[in-house]
């Protein structure tokens, strides 16, 4: 058993190159640039919207609290004619890099000392660099990619941008995987 401590060169290391990893992606115009798409007649959507003042959140259009109310003729109406969307509203202005980044990487973080965790309590020192690769990369993995698939089921979110959001979470993966084969501790 390998204790957590002993492995905070490869926790670190593995989100800072998975950070950095993550900004070429994101910032390249890879396999992202299709995510999303103009809303059509998006002026006129956002003159309609504006003297809402949503305040940031997300919404669910239309919308009954009580599973009683959305069998009602009405609210079924409602569900028919549409539009029925899932709506994030962000706070207005530009869009604000520096507190998202740091939630990020502290995500990632979190991801590398779980599977720290997990890894410590099943490879002993001096395991070989195949079998430390293959059990962070599932473990790792687990962490970047599964919970994206959650956003397709409930949320109806394209299954292709999941499907891309998991192919990144396989590159951080073996990122980490590498990293922690790389400095994985000696037997004494």
């Amino acid at each position: 058993m390998i204790g957590i401590a002993s492995l905070w060169l490869p926790i670190v290391l593995a989100a800072v190159i998975v950070f950095v990893a993550s900004s070429v992606i994101h910032m390249a115009p890879l396999w992202h640039r299709s995510d999303y798409s103009v809303m059509p007649r998006e002026a006129d959507f956002m003159a309609a919207v504006r003297p809402f003042g949503l305040p940031p959140g997300d919404y669910f259009v239309p919308w009954s609290a009580r599973m009683k109310d959305m069998k009602s003729p009405e609210f079924q109406e409602k569900m028919r004619q549409g539009p029925v969307a899932l709506v994030s509203v962000l706070p207005n202005g530009p869009l604000s890099m520096g507190k998202p980044l740091l939630l990020w990487f502290i995500y990632l973080l979190v991801v590398c000392s779980l599977t720290a965790l997990i890894a410590g309590r099943t490879l002993p020192p001096g395991t070989v660099y195949p079998r430390v690769f293959k059990v962070v990369l599932a473990v790792s993995f687990m962490g970047y990619s599964l919970a994206l698939l959650q956003n397709s089921i409930w949320l109806r979110r394209s299954w292709v941008v999941t499907l891309k959001g998991c192919f990144d979470g396989l590159i951080y993966a073996a990122l980490t995987a590498g990293t922690f084969g790389w400095l994985w501790p000696h037997a004494s």
